[in-house]
């Protein structure tokens, strides 16, 4: 959690230098290839063809659909308005979950759900420019997205282990990450030395090694029970944006943090 919370400053660093299309593919290039070295240097045989499904939503949702939507989300909205929508992270993942697992919550589950979902809703549409922005659209995508991504990939994780889930995904996942960075238009000019590392921690981190941790504590833990740790991500990305970019913080932006993660952990009380 601690390796994500950093995920959008970075993200927010290098797009506007990168591009967002670089940036969102790129990452992914860059994390397949160290997925690639690992797997040869153990020797890793292709994993059953009954996990490949499962490894394709993975894929879906946090190779390309989080890294993506965001890089284009933080092109408009900044990193604090972001991890605002991104807190509804955790009440996603258990919704999702609960529809990969066939479980049947309460229906109060259920209910929390829709006031979180109000909750970021009226924050997006209130700041800013005053009404929902492409910007909020994109980054409200990349949450569900990434919600199916982190259900299956626990899921997957206690039969493969996390380390393994992460780099297949991203193997599966290079050709048409290549492909797509070859296409996406690229810098005019060369990035700064901050811009790189921006770029090389969203590859190496958010990308790759933080999901060994992740995806393992999923599958030891449980999905949704795991997933607690996730509701401190948002407040921790919202100083991260104000220590390292510098970004305001008004009475909303805190306000609208501290109700998403009270309803990320309602969601689990009542599930």
């Amino acid at each position: 959690m601690l390796c994500f919370s950093f995920t959008l400053p970075a993200t927010r660093l290098a797009v506007p230098e990168f591009g967002g299309y670089t940036v969102g593919f790129g990452r992914a290039v860059v994390a397949a290839l160290l997925a690639v070295a690992l797997l040869l240097a153990r020797r890793e045989r292709l994993p059953a063809r009954r996990h490949w499904r499962g490894l394709g939503l993975v894929a879906l949702g946090v190779v390309f659909g989080f890294p993506v939507l965001t890089s284009l989300a933080l092109r408009t909205v900044p990193s604090s308005h972001g991890a605002v929508v991104v807190g509804l992270l955790p009440a996603a993942t258990a919704v999702a979950a609960v529809l990969l697992t066939r479980e049947r919550p309460r229906p109060v589950f259920w209910l929390v759900c829709a006031l979180g979902v109000v909750a970021v809703l009226w924050f997006a549409a209130t700041t800013g420019a005053g009404h929902l922005e492409t910007g909020d659209v994109y980054m409200l995508l990349a949450v569900l997205l990434a919600a199916v991504g982190y259900a299956e990939g626990g899921r997957l994780a206690r039969q493969l282990d996390g380390w393994r889930v992460v780099s297949w995904a991203l193997v599966f996942s290079l050709p048409f990450a290549l492909i797509a960075t070859l296409l996406a238009p690229w810098p005019t000019h060369l990035p700064s030395p901050g811009a790189w590392a921006a770029f090389g921690y969203v590859s190496m981190v958010s990308m790759f090694l933080g999901f060994f941790a992740w995806y393992r504590g999923l599958a030891l833990g449980g999905v949704a029970r795991a997933g607690q740790v996730q509701l401190v991500q948002p407040v921790l990305t919202v100083v991260w944006s104000a220590l390292l970019l510098g970004e305001g913080l008004d009475g909303r932006t805190i306000l609208a943090a501290l109700l998403v993660v009270a309803v990320a952990a309602l969601s689990r009380l009542t599930r």
